[in-house]
């Protein structure tokens, strides 16, 4: 059996080493995940908001309108009334 220079042979701090980098590169390859989530969730949130804002435009916009048509058919049912009226005196 062939002797190992004691040189050769990993010493305990190696492997305490060791494992702080590889615990030092998951927690840094974590961290640029998240922050891609994190940006990814951002984006999503502001573009909810923004549909959002458009939809009460959208919705502000459909109850004027609805105001609008309502007074038109009020003004249309009264000036049928004062015709139907003015028929019934003939």
């Amino acid at each position: 059996m062939e002797a190992v220079a004691p040189s050769l042979l990993p010493l305990p701090e190696d492997d305490a080493l060791a494992s702080l980098e590889d615990r030092i590169r998951r927690a840094v390859e974590m961290l640029s995940t998240l922050r891609e989530e994190r940006d990814a969730a951002l984006a999503e949130r502001d573009a909810a908001k923004k549909a959002a804002r458009e939809a009460v435009a959208e919705s502000q916009k459909l109850r004027e309108e609805i105001e609008i048509l309502r007074s038109e058919r009020k003004q249309v049912r009264s000036r049928i009334e004062k015709l139907l009226g003015q028929m019934e005196l003939l």
